[in-house]
């Protein structure tokens, strides 16, 4: 036998060998792709990617065999990635608003593969994945200029929903018209009160009237209908597009870092890893004296760094409230733990809303 053929002989034997291993591996990424679909999780997580690959590669002892190696397992994620895309192409993500808005602008841009579902308003796209209709939901939790999203808040606190992921978006605001209308004809602004709000000293300047809206879509929608010159709508670039507005005045949100965190809302809690390093909680007091103070205590002395502290009237009881706090650190470890009993101790009601690894830009 000839070196040649010795040499195929080993070839054929490791790539047989590879054959199983990449099935192997496969059948496991499909348990990646039902997990990302259960638990409303995007296909891209590039830090693991890269970790995958350093850890990897360090296995390749001989240097000159260890870029190929490198590109080999790009290639391999690429594949993987390209199933997972497959098998999410059945996902369904709630949003509110109609085909247009910016939660559906945004919905798109995490779950390339999904179908972005319209929902009625933020109750109906929470309860469209309670009740199983979707998969998960997309829904506004704060905006920079404007602030926090109560409604929301509220739905995670009397709701069975967990957070998988914290998404934070730049909002462009635009002035929508039906086309050939001037700047001097409007006399009144359509759109959701974040938007109304965002572009509030805007709205002053011109002196324009307001009307509320469910959301942006809705009001382009609204006022292509009426066709009116003197009515326009605050609104994304890609609603005028759906709609066939114009644009008569583009960002006049008061704010030129306009950005709107979103999460994502799923049936199942996604399980806790060492690489969450932030999550969110809701929890009540006691009514005695001290008692918040002792639970923002409790945190801090188990070293956990708490970014936000917000109170949202419960509406059960009158001067009754919860806690939305939004936090640093890994609850997995013995020091998280540790503050989770304590908590609970101080703390009539204490829910983990979810836990995430930190906050993607999309």
């Amino acid at each position: 036998m000839t070196d040649l053929e010795k040499a195929r002989l080993l070839i054929n034997e490791a790539d047989r060998e590879m054959a199983r291993l990449f099935e192997q591996r496969m059948d496991a990424v499909r348990l990646v792709a039902d997990y990302k679909k259960e638990h409303g999780v995007p296909v891209d997580d590039l830090v693991r990617e890269e970790q995958i690959i350093k850890n990897n590669a360090a296995c390749v002892e001989n240097e000159e065999y260890r870029s190929y190696y490198m590109s080999f397992l790009r290639n391999t994620i690429d594949l993987s990635k390209q199933m997972q895309h497959r098998l999410l192409d059945g996902m369904r993500v709630a949003y509110s608003g109609v085909e247009g808005a910016f939660a559906n602008i945004v919905a798109e841009r995490i779950f390339p593969d999904a179908t972005a579902v319209p929902c009625a308003d933020f109750a109906a796209a929470y309860k469209a994945v309670e009740e199983g209709y979707c998969d998960c939901a997309l829904l506004p939790v704060e905006n920079s200029y404007n602030g926090d999203v109560g409604k929301v808040m509220d739905l995670a606190f009397f709701g069975s929903l967990y957070v998988t992921g914290v998404y934070e978006a730049e909002i462009v605001q635009n002035l929508l018209a039906v086309k050939g209308t001037t700047m001097d004809e409007v006399k009144t602004v359509i759109s959701h009160p974040q938007a109304l709000g965002q572009c509030a000293k805007y709205i002053e300047r011109h002196g324009f009237n307001t009307v509320e809206a469910v959301n942006t879509a809705v009001a382009a929608s609204q006022v292509a209908q009426m066709g009116r010159h003197d009515i326009a709508a605050i609104g994304s670039a890609e609603a005028a597009e759906k709609f066939g507005l114009k644009k008569l005045e583009s960002h006049i949100n008061e704010s030129s870092q306009n950005s709107t965190r979103f999460a994502v809302f799923s049936r199942a809690q996604r399980a806790p890893s060492k690489r969450d390093n932030h999550f969110i909680m809701l929890f009540t007091v006691n009514n005695t004296a001290g008692s918040l103070g002792r639970a923002v205590s409790v945190i801090g002395e188990h070293g956990f760094n708490l970014r936000a502290l917000k109170s949202r009237p419960t509406k059960e009881l009158v001067w009754d409230y919860y806690f939305y706090a939004e936090g640093e650190g890994d609850l997995t470890g013995e020091a998280g733990k540790a503050m989770l009993r304590d908590l609970n101790e101080c703390c009539s009601h204490v829910k983990v809303l979810g836990t995430y690894e930190k906050e993607m830009r999309v």
